[in-house]
């Protein structure tokens, strides 16, 4: 099934590009439910649920990516879902999901994936290192995701590997542990990573106020999820989130 996929869409490219001084590469995420929000509105259950709808308004609306919530149990996601959006919209997709073993990543290749989500606070170094060389070799783009300081330590040498342009590090303003969100983590550790162009910034970003406090640390880059799911209209919502 990977053999004949269609190539992977670029998705480093899509959200480290900026055409200006004052753009910020949003990657939109489309979400049902959450462990800690439950479902995350009304209208999002039952099986008339429709990712692709929420994506084409992303994407009229200015998002650089989108991503996509994969897992069945507890956020109301399915496999699916990634290549019913990449059949609607021309953005590059990740898989967000929990990937803890190599086969899952030619899976997400299999179902239409463009990028993979990796979560340090998951995963051995040695896991990652393989899942890294894996996920390039297929031409996926890694999220390689950390939460605390010690992880970001730990995961930082691997930014880059194997090569340039394959992945992309993500700080989550979301405690694991607690399910605390304060967008000061973000900032707090700007100063600890090598290149901030790779920088994107997860969770507790609500209002153009959050995007112009991380393009002032030099942060370009954000996922963004339940504050616009929230929305009636996610599109016109990531429109005010944009200040357009």
């Amino acid at each position: 099934m990977v053999a004949q996929a269609d190539p992977p869409r670029n998705f480093f490219a899509a959200v480290t590009r900026h055409p200006d001084a004052r753009h910020m590469s949003i990657i939109a995420e489309v979400k049902r439910r959450s462990p800690s929000a439950g479902l995350i509105r009304e209208a999002y259950d039952g099986p008339g649920f429709a990712p692709e709808n929420i994506a084409r308004q992303y994407a009229l609306s200015g998002a650089s990516a989108i991503s996509c919530l994969t897992d069945e149990n507890f956020f109301g996601g399915h496999l699916s879902y990634i290549q019913r959006i990449r059949d609607a919209v021309a953005l590059p997709v990740l898989r967000k999901d929990f990937i803890v073993d190599p086969w899952q990543i030619w899976e997400s290749r299999a179902a239409g994936a463009d990028a993979i989500l990796l979560i340090a606070e998951c995963l051995t170094e040695s896991q990652i290192s393989d899942m890294l060389i894996l996920a390039q070799r297929l031409g996926m783009t890694t999220l390689l995701e950390c939460h605390d300081t010690e992880n970001l330590l730990r995961v930082r040498p691997y930014v880059g590997f194997p090569h340039p342009g394959y992945c992309l590090l993500g700080i989550n303003n979301r405690d694991l542990a607690t399910m605390k969100v304060d967008l000061n983590h973000t900032l707090r550790h700007v100063g600890m990573v090598d290149d901030v162009g790779v920088l994107v910034a997860e969770s507790g970003i609500k209002a153009p106020a959050d995007l112009a406090r991380l393009r002032s640390a030099g942060v370009r880059a954000a996922l963004v999820g339940e504050s616009l799911m929230r929305a009636e209209d996610p599109g016109a919502a990531l429109r005010a989130l944009l200040g357009r």
